[in-house]
């Protein structure tokens, strides 16, 4: 006993102050934003930043100074890659430490409150129902139950009880106990399986699978088609060592989409910090473009719809005296673990005196009530009444007066025996004395937010532990559509009408943890992209299964642990703003990819077709650099930034490949055309070269005029800078850009093949924008 009271006044300042000097602290050995030098390693050590540098390398080696230019744009995009990841960096680490969950450790007997990285070897902490634990640990004193899924990925509660050991990174499920750290830092499990607890989420991004394709592809067909150029021109048909290097890093140059990339993390790393702003902390980038796909949100009525402030609005005795059941709630109250509602419990009973407690069971999300025996000899059970009174029939009257109660409130029954809780089981011969109604606050601008989906096209569905008739009440309130479609989820016994009710309803209440999973499971089966809200430890698996899984701060750390966006200030109402971001972000850079990706396709069919002719890849370097800068680069990143509220729907590949088709089409098509007819009509390789680049100067600003359709006054201006800016390259600064005057016939061939393709490049965009809607309109395929 005095080992246990002496181990409950934990470690003595100088004993803390010893183990830091042994560093037996619990220093995380994970970060949980990239590291500065990984960013620039990340940014400068790419495949394409490297086949950059060597055809950099080739032309300084023979001497083609001018046609270096493409590097710069390669270390601006790098250079700009580079500082916007590090803000979001820093917009994160900034946000991680206001959400960081402080621990309450004994030191020199006394209760201090620390972080996790100021634990050290030996510590005694407590632990709470929703606390994730920080450190390996020994129970010293009291139970609990451990949920280890974010570990080894099974849902079932571990019991815990003193001298067992708890994992860190598991979370407790219900319980309070006292524990002494035995492992710190490194030497943790959590640590040893290199996750310290964050649940590691397979990434679905299909912009990241998209570039991770097309990079296999570039990268395949870059250097075998680069080779066979060089042997064709220079060994084959005995061209200058000059012309040929030119041309062949020419080719190979335009087939990079580097910029794609790097014009996306950038993109995304704006959205991070403009989230940040509105305190909502992304704990995973790419989550943006998920969330833009969401169609369906799945809401925790407590802590989402609901301000987690509660207060007893009522009592309704059952063959009681008022007095009794007032000593039963103050007394159940005063030893209950804190949470809302046991807060609410205890301001409403705050002057009774409470009895002393032998013996307590805590809330659980699988039992649904809480209770223990007392010194006045009974037991006094608080619960959901169909988990508390499981025989409706014999307790008949309770569920008649629950029936007549017509508030929005969420009812509680209270209960006594004379017989003790043994084994977490109810006791027999339980006696009802009452009915406790709790009123949830809603929170402010709730409605207003669920308009706003409402108008957006996204389904909202309320899934609660409560009782079916307290969530729907409350999915009223707040005006979700569809609330009289509601299931009380205890009915639902099989696997099939799970699925059925989960299409059907949008209002779930009396929801086991695992069925919150299987709902969710089941919308993604039909095609939908959920998103789910959660604080509770109860939502942990659900959040863990949804497309994108967004938690509050002040809820559990495990909920907060295992969720992509973390609402900073606990508020519903910046979900709109949320959702906006992550669809303006994902629909801009679609639209903006496309632009890199036309580059590349013309690219790789003209590297193709001259592999096989006399004559000489008609772009240099410096051409394609002026092309690049002024018809892919510059209008890129404005499109990248626009005000776009569309839903997010379709194949990201499949889009960005038809709008990038029509353009790469026209362009290989009219450079071949003009290559095959130029010895007939006696034009020179430097006014193919030239013709060339007009043909696609004019292509490429025919596609960002069809993209930036709605226009506004920035795009408008952005499309009239692009204009002038080619027009006064070409006029003022030709000779730089090898620019040379046309012959008549040259002028003739140039004028009718600008009127052919911006007829057929019209016409062929059309189509691919209606393939495009098309898409959009089928059901999306769910993959595994």
């Amino acid at each position: 006993m005095e080992e246990k009271q002496q181990a409950l006044r934990g470690l003595s300042t100088a004993e803390v102050e010893q183990r830091v000097r042994d560093g037996k602290v619990n220093i995380a050995t994970t970060v949980k934003t990239k590291s500065i030098k990984r960013i620039f390693i990340d940014n400068i050590c790419t495949v394409f930043n490297g086949i950059n540098v060597l055809l950099f390398v080739l032309l300084l080696l023979v001497g083609s100074y001018k046609n270096l230019l493409f590097i710069g744009v390669v270390l601006f995009n790098t250079v700009i890659g580079i500082v916007q990841e590090i803000r979001s960096k820093q917009s994160v680490d900034k946000l991680t430490i206001l959400t960081e969950s402080k621990l309450t450790v004994l030191r020199d007997g006394k209760e201090v409150q620390l972080s996790k990285d100021e634990l050290v070897l030996d510590d005694v902490i407590l632990l709470t129902r929703g606390n994730q634990v920080p450190a390996d640990c020994i129970l010293i004193d009291g139970e609990c139950n451990a949920n280890e899924s974010l570990l080894t990925g099974e849902s079932d509660l571990i019991p815990k009880r003193p001298g067992d050991e708890l994992l860190s990174g598991s979370f407790i499920a219900a319980g309070n106990c006292y524990c002494r750290v035995n492992r710190v830092g490194a030497d943790s499990y959590a640590a040893k399986i290199n996750n310290e607890a964050k649940y590691l989420k397979k990434n679905n991004s299909q912009i990241l699978q998209s570039f991770k394709t097309i990079i296999k592809i570039c990268s395949f067909i870059i250097f075998p088609v680069g080779i066979l150029m060089f042997v064709m021109k220079y060994f084959v048909q005995h061209q200058e060592l000059t012309d040929t290097v030119v041309s062949t890093v020419g080719a190979l140059v335009g087939m990079i989409p580097g910029g794609m990339i790097l014009l996306t993390s950038g993109v995304l790393a704006v959205s991070v910090i403009r989230l940040a702003k509105k305190k909502v902390l992304v704990n995973e980038m790419y989550c943006i473009e998920t969330l833009a796909r969401v169609d369906v949100i799945c809401l925790d009525k407590t802590g989402t719809l609901t301000a987690e402030i509660m207060n007893v609005h009522d009592v309704i005795p059952i063959d009681c005296e008022r007095d009794e059941i007032m000593t039963a709630l103050s007394s159940i109250a005063s030893v209950d673990e804190v949470n809302a509602t046991a807060e609410a419990v205890h301001k409403y009973t705050e002057s009774i005196e409470p009895l002393s407690c032998r013996g307590f069971t805590p809330f659980s999300s699988e039992t649904k009530w809480s209770g223990g025996n007392f010194e006045n000899g009974r037991t006094y059970i608080m619960g959901a009444a169909e988990f508390v009174f499981s025989d409706k029939e014999k307790y008949a009257e309770v569920f008649q007066a629950i029936a007549n109660v017509h508030d929005t409130v969420r009812i509680l029954v209270l209960a006594r025996s004379s017989n003790p809780i043994e084994d977490k089981k109810l006791p027999e011969e339980l006696q009802p004395m009452a009915l406790v109604l709790i009123k949830d606050q809603l929170r402010d601008n709730v409605q207003d937010t669920v308009n706003y989906f409402k108008e957006q096209g996204v389904t909202l569905k309320v899934i609660s532990g409560d009782s079916v008739k307290t969530v729907q009440n409350i999915a009223k309130d707040c005006g979700i559509a569809g609330a009289e479609n509601a299931v009380d989820m205890s009915t639902v016994t099989t696997d099939e009408e799970l699925a059925k009710v989960a299409e059907r309803c949008n209002v779930f209440g009396r929801v086991t943890p695992a069925q919150k999973k299987k709902l969710l499971i089941a919308l993604k089966k039909k095609g939908h992209k959920v998103a789910m809200t959660g604080d509770g430890v109860n939502d942990v698996l659900a959040l863990k299964e949804a497309d994108c899984s967004i938690a509050m701060a002040a809820g559990s750390e495990a909920a907060r642990n295992v969720s992509q966006l973390v609402l900073v200030n606990n508020d519903f109402a910046a979900m709109p703003d949320v959702v906006a971001e992550g669809r303006k972000t994902i629909n801009n850079i679609e639209r903006s990819s496309s632009l890199y990706l036309v580059k590349t396709m013309y690219s790789i069919i003209l590297s193709i077709f001259f592999l096989f002719s006399h004559h000489i890849y008609p772009f240099e370097p410096i051409q394609l650099s002026l092309i690049g800068a002024l018809t892919v680069g510059f209008p890129s990143f404005v499109l990248a930034l626009q005000p776009n509220k569309n839903i997010v729907r379709g194949n990201f590949t499949f889009n960005i490949i038809t709008r990038a088709a029509p353009a790469s089409i026209c362009i290989a098509l009219n450079i071949i055309l003009i290559t095959l007819l130029s010895n007939t009509l006696g034009i020179s390789q430097a006014e193919l070269s030239t013709m060339s680049l007009y043909t696609t100067s004019l292509i490429g600003l025919l596609l960002i005029f069809r993209l930036c359709i709605p226009f506004n006054a920035l795009r408008g201006t952005m499309l009239a800078l692009s204009t002038a800016g080619l027009i006064l390259a070409i006029s003022i600064f030709g000779s730089f850009f090898k620019i040379v005057p046309l012959i008549q016939n040259a002028m003739i061939l140039q004028i009718a093949a600008a009127v052919g393709v911006t007829i057929l490049f019209n016409v062929l965009y059309s189509i691919a924008d209606k393939q495009i809607e098309k898409r959009k309109l089928e059901p999306q395929k769910v993959t595994a």
